[in-house]
């Protein structure tokens, strides 16, 4: 029979690898998570040092909601947005160099199974759009230079369900994990279910749900996602313009 301390203690362990650690963490994250503008950016790319590991200079907008804070790793150039979910446990978040992670993300380790695999990866050069969903049970992988659009989401663990007899949340779950190489881009709103690799330079359109491996330098799109056509240089004429460069 559960009871209110276990239910507090459940709690607390879902936060932070230990109540002085949670206190720590909670202080630091109320005293200077809510400030606005620059001057919260400024504070917390210096005192957030004390709470999670910077390369370099990292910028975190106010309102980041952030659990098991000693277990990510933010690259230099790093950029947080407002209401964005880092909850790293226990095996961590690490996101590259010049990464951006856009408002309502959510990077979702939240492992409490001891899964072998759990994290999330993501290299540089990244952009992670608003209302992402990455949960990373199985372990997640993303390479440099991938970009996914607005709700997206990445789903690294599965239920088991054979035995009609028993409740779903009784049966166990699979966790085997998601590679996204590099320089692949994901329309918006894929889903890309547990155990797929999405190869190098590949392409998934808009809405597709992906539940097989995904060959470099494809496009694949649909539900389920199936193979469209090869990325191999030939340039249809286009009617609209195209933009490109980085901004100065």
């Amino acid at each position: 029979m559960d009871t209110q301390p276990n239910r507090l203690s459940l709690y607390l362990h879902r936060q932070a690898d230990s109540i002085p650690r949670y206190i720590w963490e909670q202080t630091i994250l109320f005293c200077f998570g809510w400030i606005p503008t620059i001057i919260g950016v400024g504070a917390r790319a210096i005192i957030y040092r004390l709470i999670l590991r910077m390369d370099g200079l990292v910028a975190i907008e106010n309102g980041a909601r952030i659990r098991f804070a000693s277990n990510i790793r933010l690259g230099a150039g790093v950029y947080i947005d407002e209401g964005v979910y880092l909850h790293a446990c226990p095996r961590g978040i690490e996101i590259g160099a010049n990464t951006y992670v856009m408002h309502h993300a959510e990077l979702h380790v939240y492992n409490f199974r001891a899964l072998p695999h759990s994290g999330i990866r993501i290299g540089k050069n990244c952009l992670i759009s608003e209302f992402n969903v990455l949960r990373g049970q199985g372990g997640i992988t993303i390479g440099d230079n991938v970009y996914t659009a607005p709700l997206v989401q990445m789903l690294a663990v599965n239920h088991v369900y054979d035995d009609p007899t028993r409740p779903i949340i009784q049966q166990g779950i699979t966790a085997q994990g998601i590679v996204i190489e590099d320089d692949c881009w994901i329309g918006a709103g894929a889903i890309i279910l547990d155990g797929i690799r999405v190869g190098k330079g590949a392409v998934v359109a808009a809405g597709a749900v992906v539940t097989r491996d995904v060959a470099p330098h494809t496009l694949v799109g649909g539900v389920p996602a199936k193979f469209i056509k090869t990325i191999d240089g030939t340039v249809a004429p286009r009617t609209i313009p195209v933009y490109a460069g980085s901004e100065t």
